[in-house]
């Protein structure tokens, strides 16, 4: 998507360990009208298939995925919380995933009353480095007998592979900007073609 990758050249940071720091329009600060235009790109890419609910996770995934779903007929929008409390209660689908981002392992919880057998699911989420992150959503959406019809991304970091794998194993993954490569040296971004 042309109009991301701009946004990610203008307004995004290279920083070192392969960090790039999109907080001003992605996952600080949001563009409402960028995150829209997304979810039509997503909703093109993906017509045909049936999406009844949208499953991400806390936190920078959720503004997205609430502006996505207005272009799947307003689907309920399920995130997974990175941390057990009190307002989690019954049963639950639980995993523990890995954060490239802060560099630790964390638990991953959906409640079992949002996510059923035979929903058709659409993960959406910011970034997409080593893939760890949807590994454990896909992993919860198995566990409840939820399909996952697709995977919607907004910047791929196409040199960890975490993207090319999940393609491997037959995911639809559709990534509006994959970064291919990126230099902190001089704050230089390449997309993939």
């Amino acid at each position: 998507m042309k109009e991301l990758e701009e946004r990610i050249v203008q307004q995004g940071t290279v920083k070192p360990g392969n960090v790039l720091k999109v907080d001003a329009f992605l996952n600080h600060q949001c563009d409402v009208e960028l995150f829209d235009h997304m979810g039509a790109a997503w909703a093109e890419h993906f017509k045909g298939k049936t999406i009844d609910k949208i499953l991400t996770i806390e936190a920078s995934g959720i503004g997205i995925a609430c502006v996505v779903a207005r272009h799947f007929g307003n689907v309920p929008v399920v995130f997974a919380k990175k941390a057990q409390s009190i307002n989690l209660d019954g049963d639950q689908y639980t995993t523990t995933v890995y954060s490239f981002t802060k560099q630790k392992e964390f638990p991953v919880i959906v409640s079992k009353r949002y996510l059923n057998e035979g929903d058709h699911v659409l993960l959406i989420d910011d970034f997409l480095a080593n893939g760890k992150a949807l590994k454990g959503l896909i992993e919860l959406c198995h566990e409840a007998g939820a399909t996952v019809e697709g995977i919607g991304i907004a910047v791929e970091k196409g040199f960890q592979g975490g993207g090319d794998q999940l393609r491997e194993e037959g995911y639809d993954v559709d990534s509006l900007a994959i970064v291919e490569s990126m230099d902190p040296e001089n704050g230089t971004i390449e997309f993939r073609s």
